[in-house]
């Protein structure tokens, strides 16, 4: 099933005729190229963050038996680090999901962007959204990628990282798992949630979304979103903190009003600059506000 907010909020922030030869962003190895459905990639506005006092790369975490990878980054020979989850957009860990993560090692954190959909299949691989989404998204369970994010979890704590300074942030697809996670796994301080989709029809693999959740939610999460998103729109934003306000939640949105879906994605003509910078340093400072740092 494809769902209809991410797949209008990603089409309206995706143009689709520019000439790009998709196959040559394809890289096969977690953290590089850009999916085809991401397409165009607009390299002069895309942010690029080194690896010089760092380590970066892919790591793998068994699930089950099931090994996924893990684009990990971190300050180079140090432990006891905060972990924060990086979960990416329907495209998948590729370049920018990567970059993000090497940011965050940057400030101090242990961060881990795992590949969510490797059971289902490669985003990369698909030329459109609509394919992304029927081919592999759609057929992704919650629950799935509830225990994947526990297991990684469970490898940060064996690998240097200090669990109890946890936190998670994702993007679009990842932002909508990023309140999920946060009322799934009591041990996170803190989320920050960009743009993801809060309402949504329910059905086997999507038992819940987060207006479901948000009445019995404990975990302050900053949610991030753009007044002219046009698949999540601002009633279920209003919706969503009408349910937080039941529990008493400290979470809290922020909406920007010269911005729509993706504005985060520095690689993407929908990338709003003073927007990102702006929700990047309050992801920041709300990790170091309540414990993940």
């Amino acid at each position: 099933m494809i769902v209809k907010e991410d797949f209008d909020s990603l089409v309206a922030a995706t143009p689709r005729t520019d000439g790009t030869d998709r196959r040559s962003f394809l890289k096969t190895a977690l953290g590089t190229g850009f999916a085809a459905a991401a397409m165009p990639v607009i390299a002069q506005t895309a942010i690029k963050t080194d690896t010089t006092g760092l380590t970066a790369g892919e790591v793998t975490v068994t699930v089950k038996g099931q090994k996924v990878p893990v684009y990990r980054a971190q300050p180079e020979g140090k432990t006891n680090l905060p972990v924060v989850l990086v979960v990416s957009e329907i495209f998948g860990v590729h370049e920018h999901i990567a970059d993000v993560a090497r940011r965050f090692a940057k400030q101090g954190y242990l961060a881990l962007a795992p590949d969510l959909f490797v059971r289902q299949g490669n985003p990369g691989a698909y030329p459109s959204i609509a394919e992304v989404m029927k081919e592999v998204v759609s057929k992704v369970p919650d629950g799935q990628v509830m225990g994947d994010l526990d297991a990684v979890v469970a490898w940060a704590k064996d690998n240097g990282g200090n669990v109890d300074k946890l936190g998670i942030t994702g993007f679009c697809w990842g932002g909508r798992i990023t309140w999920l996670y946060s009322a799934h796994n009591p041990k996170v301080k803190a989320g920050v949630a960009w743009y993801g989709r809060l309402v949504g029809d329910r059905s086997e693999l999507t038992p819940e979304h987060p207006v479901d959740i948000a009445a019995n939610l404990k975990v302050p999460v900053l949610g991030l979103y753009g007044a002219k998103d046009q698949g999540i729109t601002l009633d279920t934003v209003d919706k969503m903190k009408a349910e937080l306000a039941k529990g008493g939640s400290k979470s809290e949105f922020v909406v920007y009003q010269n911005s729509g879906h993706a504005f985060h994605a520095d690689y993407r003509p929908s990338y709003v600059e003073a927007d990102a910078k702006d929700g990047w340093q309050r992801c920041l400072v709300w990790f170091k506000d309540h414990g993940v740092a």
